[in-house]
């Protein structure tokens, strides 16, 4: 049985909000049902939403953060006040219980191993993301209601307090929140959910080398634990991108297990790869519906709030900016298009990050849903696109937006010249990452156009960018540069094969972790994966190990007709 490819978190949409089914219409954009009013639905809260204010209203004593006391009123609050879940119906305490997509099986839950920071001997490296360590973290927090604490205050703008210790330095009054969307909503209380630290909470000049903000992801859906950090480790070989590696995050004494450390967007990274802090970036917020594909949605900034979520000071310039580069990208004459976008946006580092997210086949990110990804724009206007999310690559096409249906576009396509075949789709009112044509097959395991989509209005990074003759060369060339030296599996097994080395024992160990020890093993082996090699306990029916990806996606790749051929030769000298 074939895994379905979607999200759980997008299957709870399958039945639209009641407004939808009260006289809900295709907005005129072709795209995911509208209201009743004619707008274009948003995202469900807690499912790519703003999040939920409510930390003015409980912060009586004004100091930016609530107490005790004033936490224990805010849950109250949200108790009696919930938001609502995927698709607007109330989401039950302790979140979604995880689906069963057809044999996979999740890991029981129990207390984890006690340990102390005595026990642990201080890390001879000081670099945060150092790739050779796993550093451990300790979070302590004043009750044993933390978890409750967070799950309460999840997707709100309240962080609960705790102290981390690190190498036997203790940083005192470090926020903390649950993050993530499908990471969080398909799991269980007792069950390892990503974790966002600020250290700068209480003392804004508080720093962990140099770093004000960690994220600790649980790997959900990634049985290798290592999508992120060979996400990581290939795409800064290319363009910027957030750096990744491992540590062991211990709760009030108890071992919580291995979690992925990846390095925040702001304004370090902007420091780290651009020598300045100076800029606007922006989020795009992850979401089933997409919508963040930076096609123009008109002249009102409201309408692009919906989408990106400006994570510097507000600024009313770049948000007009930005309105001009999608209007740039979805409005020029495509003979014109190269020469209008030169000086406001990196196209070189587009194409990067257009070959890296379709090479690697991210489906969370830009191909597949036009979201989870973030922008850009330095002090002299030109904008950057970058990775984000990366934690589920390296597997065949999947998530939401794989199908057509009622209100929506339907089918699988290339675009333009693209193959044929029966229709394909499951009737979801997602946009659908393969392009408007009806009748194409589904992409067949790895082997994704790189030129998927060239019709699809809502991605004009995609469709309109690379319609340009001179930009489909490049970007075609930075395709096939991943393909020959990235996925050698000469040059990507030893890279694998340290990382297991180095958590394959704490995996063993982890009582929290969402997928087995046998599946983390045959999603890492060296040796070539037998194409009828059956699915280990607690993996999931169609997964792949990483060589078997690598070896696969490589040879697709490398004899796709547009990047087999010749390099076209440049002319000779003065003709």
């Amino acid at each position: 049985m074939n895994r379905i490819p979607i999200s759980f978190a997008a299957l709870l949409l399958v039945i639209p909000p009641l407004s939808a089914q009260n006289g809900g219409r295709p907005d005129d954009r072709g795209g995911p049902p509208s209201g009743a009013e004619g707008r274009p639905f948003g995202p469900p809260p807690g499912m790519g939403a703003s999040e939920r204010k409510i930390l003015q209203q409980f912060d009586k004593n004004g100091d930016g953060r609530l107490d005790a006391a004033e936490r224990a009123e805010a849950r109250k609050f949200l108790q009696a006040n919930p938001a609502g879940g995927p698709g607007g119906f109330p989401k039950p305490p302790g979140g979604f219980p995880p689906p069963s997509f057809g044999g996979g099986k999740e890991e029981p839950t129990k207390p984890g191993p006690r340990i102390s920071p005595a026990d642990v001997a201080p890390e001879p490296v000081s670099a945060l993301y150092a790739p050779e360590v796993l550093r451990t973290l300790f979070l302590d927090f004043e009750g044993d209601d933390w978890e409750a604490q967070l799950q309460d205050f999840h997707g709100t703008d309240v962080e609960v307090p705790a102290t981390l210790t690190v190498d036997g330095v203790k940083y005192p009054g470090v926020g903390i929140h649950f993050r993530g969307m499908s990471s969080y909503m398909m799991l269980k209380a007792g069950q390892k959910r990503s974790l966002n630290v600020s250290l700068d909470f209480t003392n804004e000049n508080q720093k962990l080398d140099g770093y004000t903000t960690l994220n600790l992801l649980n790997s959900h859906e990634d049985e290798s634990f290592l999508s992120s950090v060979l996400y990581s480790h290939i795409a800064r070989q290319h363009l910027p991108a957030p750096k990744a590696n491992f540590v062991r995050v211990v709760i009030n004494g108890e071992s919580w297990g291995v979690y992925v450390n990846q390095q925040q967007f702001d304004k370090n990274f902007l420091q780290e790869n651009f020598r300045t802090k100076k800029g606007t970036r922006w989020k795009v917020r992850g979401s089933p519906m997409g919508g963040g594909g930076l096609d123009y949605l008109g002249e009102e900034v409201a309408e692009y709030k919906k989408h990106y979520e400006m994570k510097s000071k507000d600024d009313q310039e770049a948000w007009k900016a930005l309105i001009g580069l999608c209007r740039t990208l979805s409005q020029t004459p495509p003979g014109q298009l190269e020469a209008a976008l030169a000086p406001i946006l990196d196209l070189d580092g587009l194409l990067r990050f257009l070959a890296v997210d379709n090479a690697l086949i991210n489906c969370d990110g830009y191909w597949i849903r036009a979201s989870d990804y973030s922008i850009y724009r330095d002090t002299a206007g030109k904008f950057h696109i970058l990775p984000q999310d990366m934690n589920e690559a390296f597997r065949p096409p999947q998530g939401p937006g794989m199908g057509g249906g009622p209100g929506g576009p339907g089918g699988f396509g290339r675009g333009p010249g693209g193959p044929g075949g029966e229709k394909a789709g499951l009737p979801m009112p997602f946009p659908n990452p393969f392009g408007e044509r009806e009748g194409i097959k589904p992409p067949k395991g790895v082997e994704l156009d790189p030129l998927i989509g060239l019709d699809d209005a809502r991605k004009p990074l995609r469709s309109r960018v690379l319609a340009v003759p001179a930009l489909r060369e490049r970007y075609l060339a930075h395709v096939r540069a991943i393909a020959e030296e990235s996925l050698d599996w000469a040059k990507l097994g030893p890279f694998v094969a340290k990382y297991r080395a180095l958590i394959e024992k704490e995996i063993a160990a982890d009582t929290r972790k969402l997928s087995s020890l046998a599946a983390f093993q045959k999603a890492t082996a060296d040796a070539p994966e037998p194409s009828a090699a059956p699915a280990q306990p607690g993996q999931h029916p169609d997964s792949m190990s990483l060589r078997a990806f690598a070896d696969q996606r490589r040879t697709y790749l490398l004899n796709y007709p547009e990047i087999k051929k010749p390099a076209p030769q440049k002319p000779p000298s003065g003709k």
